[in-house]
């Protein structure tokens, strides 16, 4: 007997969970999660930070500036993943340790969880939290010419998803306002996950999918992309990241491909801790950063 595939060649859920549970994929992934931990309590130990401040109404909306200790920096907008039911800024302050000494003023992003709330919700607070920050972060030190978005795994998702904001029509800034993105182990095809062992969580239906996978409702923009992953990541991921920048340049858009090489989904996002690594000095070339 013939098993019919539930999405592209996978048969089985058991087959698209061995392609999306990071976690299992990674045998020291709680000692990974422990290590991130650690290195955002330095952040927070070594750097000025704000924490709580809201960016919209519900309590759930708030966000963590890290500003770097200079006038008009540059800004950078991470937004945290854990498959849009878990985690929290604070999980993920140890990017404030590579981007603050290279003058880049860093905010981390809190939203509501699945499934208290749907995906559609946790796009619009994000875009809300962004929004935010091109009109607020004056106030911070920031500039609000120089605001880069990124995130890992669904932040990397949540990213894409601010790409393809129509910020002129929605809420009245530029066209194309953001200066640059860093997408790290991003799911840009959410469908696989309907079938997997996520859904009692993140309960996707045909219209969700259809309204918050980017890889299928890319923009012209002129924002330049850094789409970057784990090497020992899976093919799926793999086919994600580039499956997305292929549809960004198909679109007439600029975007770079990294293949971090002996990185995993855990690993992939360290970069930003380290200020010499490749992501941080790709983010600080595009924003124009001196430290």
């Amino acid at each position: 007997m013939v098993t019919s595939p539930i999405f592209r060649q996978f048969a089985s859920q058991a087959e698209i969970d061995a392609q999306y549970n990071a976690g299992a994929a990674v045998p020291d992934s709680a000692e990974r999660l422990r290590r991130h931990a650690e290195l955002s309590a330095e952040a927070r130990a070594r750097l000025r930070c704000m924490r709580g401040i809201a960016y919209g109404a519900t309590l759930a909306e708030t966000l963590d500036v890290f500003p770097a200790e200079r006038p008009d920096a540059p800004v950078f907008v991470f937004i945290h993943g854990g498959y849009w039911r878990r985690f929290a800024a604070a999980d993920y302050h140890l990017v404030a340790l590579g981007l603050v000494p290279l003058g880049i003023t860093t905010v981390a992003v809190d939203y509501a969880l699945c499934p208290q709330v749907t995906i559609d919700e946790i796009v619009r607070q994000c875009r809300a939290a962004v929004a935010w920050t091109l009109g607020r972060i004056g106030e911070h030190g920031g500039d609000p010419t120089r605001v880069a978005v990124g995130g890992h795994s669904a932040g990397g998702h949540l990213s894409a998803m601010c790409l393809g904001t129509h910020w002129d029509e929605d809420y009245g800034l530029g066209r194309d306002p953001l200066a640059a993105a860093v997408l790290v182990s991003g799911i840009y095809d959410i469908e696989p996950l309907r079938y997997s062992y996520l859904q009692p969580s993140i309960q996707i239906d045909d219209g969700i999918v259809r309204r918050n996978s980017p890889m299928f409702d890319v923009r012209p923009c002129s924002t330049p992309v850094l789409v970057t992953w784990g090497a020992d990541e899976s093919a799926e991921f793999a086919r994600q990241s580039t499956g997305f920048h292929d549809a960004w340049q198909a679109a007439g858009n600029r975007s770079e491909l990294l293949s971090q090489a002996a990185a995993n989904h855990f690993s992939a996002v360290d970069g930003f801790a380290d200020p010499e690594s490749a992501l941080c000095r790709w983010l600080a070339g595009k924003l124009r950063a001196t430290a």
